[in-house]
């Protein structure tokens, strides 16, 4: 074969990626925990939506022009965890089983396989997510009859807090599972980043520590969902900036570590 017949037979980078994006999604979707994550969030997100919806409207003196969104910020801080574990769990599966020796023999091109893992399950967990907030919405204001509003306005705002957070989230947990590549360690470190930390560390009194826990993600993540702490100077610009400094710099960790390290340490 001639070198000008195997130049126009080599596959394009750009090919490699959307093929190595058809497996993994193949692989996130054949796999029995990425189903029950998902039902979970749901349970989670219509089912509190529902019930935040028949509270709203069994009150005998409602709050005017109050928003069935609402539900979707106040569900979607505890169903971020299923959808953090949904992408820790895929990320970290590979090394659990050894499959992760197979993956690369089939995608050598580590950069590739970073970019489509990462891409295919930050996706998914974002936009079920977004998805799921709707739903939420709606269960609430269905459940409420006519004393909630769904404005339009209102779900763009909703839709953006919410698809910003789970994609800053998921893309942390997705660098923690590249670092650690360890599903235990990975949950465990993902859930004192998130929940523990941020709520226990200004608990001490200390200024320090409440320092500490205003720079954590978690901080920041009930922030933008729920509005709370709001006497600790927190702005929406500032936790934009810290949620996405922890995302890209989990990220970008977990990226050098799979380039340089053997996959099997």
């Amino acid at each position: 074969m001639t070198t000008l017949e195997l130049s126009s037979n080599r596959v394009s980078a750009g090919q490699i990626f959307l093929r190595t994006c058809a497996a993994e999604w193949t692989r996130l979707w054949t796999v029995k925990a990425t189903w029950w994550f998902l039902a979970a969030a749901a349970a989670i997100m219509i089912g509190f939506g529902a019930i935040a919806g028949f509270e709203a409207g069994s009150d005998p003196t409602p709050t005017p022009d109050a928003s069935a969104w609402q539900a979707a910020h106040f569900t979607g801080f505890p169903a971020q965890f299923a959808f953090l574990a949904l992408v820790l769990i895929a990320v970290t599966a590979d090394y659990a089983t050894g499959g992760i020796i197979p993956t690369l023999q089939w995608t050598p091109r580590r950069t590739v396989l970073f970019f489509a893992r990462t891409v295919v399950t930050v996706g998914t967990a974002t936009l079920a997510g977004i998805l799921l907030a709707v739903a939420s919405a709606l269960a609430a204001f269905i459940a409420a009859g006519q004393v909630l509003t769904l404005s339009l306005d209102d779900g763009i705002d909703t839709l953006a807090t919410v698809a910003f957070v789970f994609a800053a989230g998921t893309g942390l947990a997705a660098g923690l599972g590249f670092v650690l590549r360890n599903t235990a360690g990975g949950l465990v470190a993902v859930f004192l980043l998130i929940l523990l930390l941020p709520l226990i560390l200004p608990q001490f009194g200390y200024d320090w520590l409440t320092t500490v826990a205003d720079l954590l993600p978690g901080s920041r993540s009930i922030y933008l969902l729920t509005g709370e702490p709001n006497d600790r100077g927190f702005t929406t610009t500032s936790s934009v900036i810290t949620m996405l400094t922890w995302a890209v710099a989990l990220l970008l960790t977990g990226y050098v570590r799979l380039n340089r390290a053997d996959a099997n340490r």
